[in-house]
């Protein structure tokens, strides 16, 4: 399944990006259709908005396994977390937007 590229459809989320702070978001308002928030970072979680064509990438799901062995169905922040290192996320990420 190809990338999809969407325009912006949150002026204030950039997607691929971390998105606004906590005090500025409302937790689904700022959600564009076809992504999902993942919280990411070993020990301070920072919360990016991901396409969710991503679900479906290998490299993507590598780190959903891991996350799954880590904190099973308990995600203390609410969403998907993916406790590995915020700039290997990035790295992973700007992988997939190029594919």
């Amino acid at each position: 399944m190809g990338l999809i590229r969407f325009p912006s459809l949150v002026s204030s989320v950039n997607c691929f990006g971390r998105s606004r702070s906590l005090h500025e978001r409302n937790y689904q308002s700022d959600v564009p259709k076809g992504h999902l928030a993942v919280y990411v970072g070993e020990t301070e979680k920072r919360r990016y908005i991901v396409p969710i064509a991503y679900l479906d990438q290998p490299l993507f799901q590598v780190l959903l396994r891991q996350s799954e062995e880590e904190f099973e169905f308990d995600h203390p922040m609410g969403g998907i977390t993916i406790s590995c290192n915020e700039d290997e996320f990035v790295k992973l990420t700007n992988k997939l937007k190029a594919l």
